[in-house]
């Protein structure tokens, strides 16, 4: 059975990253821009992020210029804008395109595995998957829906010690 650990991706500064890294861990994958009117989405991600990643949480961020040209820099630009607007700290990705032929391996595998309201294609940018610790997609978020609304499945997902000891 593929899981999210089986795959690969150029993190922003041009290493590869193996998601099997991220083994145990729930993810909370999530294709953003910085120039989308989600963007501000960055703030509630990072704040999931510090909230829960000593309980388990890590958030991924996936550029993607595939709507709108709204993710038009380079991966500098984009690490930028990143740290000095939203002071991101969970890990970012190189720009990936997750619909088409070209799509990366991770979102056709995430799209077939959580399809969309009419077809498995994703929609816009801040679409979000949230994979449980063996690695399985749970969830599939639209991109107008709040980090925030998350929080209650991130929780459930979380080993119960970890919830216990953040109050949650």
């Amino acid at each position: 059975m593929t899981t999210v650990y089986d795959f690969s991706a150029q993190s922003l500064d041009g290493t590869e990253r193996n998601l099997a890294d991220y083994r145990g861990r729930v993810l909370l994958v999530v294709n953003t821009a910085s120039q989308c009117g989600f963007t501000p989405q960055y703030e509630g991600l990072e704040s999931l992020f510090r909230r829960y990643s000593g309980q388990g949480l890590v958030v991924l961020g996936f550029p993607c210029d595939q709507f709108g040209h709204q993710e038009p820099g380079d991966a500098q630009q984009i690490r930028q804008f990143c740290s000095t607007t939203y002071d991101v700290t969970f890990p970012m990705f190189a720009k990936v395109k997750v619909n088409g032929d070209q799509a990366h391996p991770l979102y056709r595998w995430l799209r077939a595995e959580h399809r969309g309201v009419l077809t498995g294609a994703i929609k816009w940018n801040f679409t979000k998957f949230l994979t449980d610790t063996g690695g399985r997609v749970v969830n599939r978020y639209a991109p107008s829906t709040p980090p925030a609304k998350i929080s209650d499945d991130i929780e459930a997902l979380l080993p119960s010690d970890a919830t216990e000891s953040s109050g949650g």
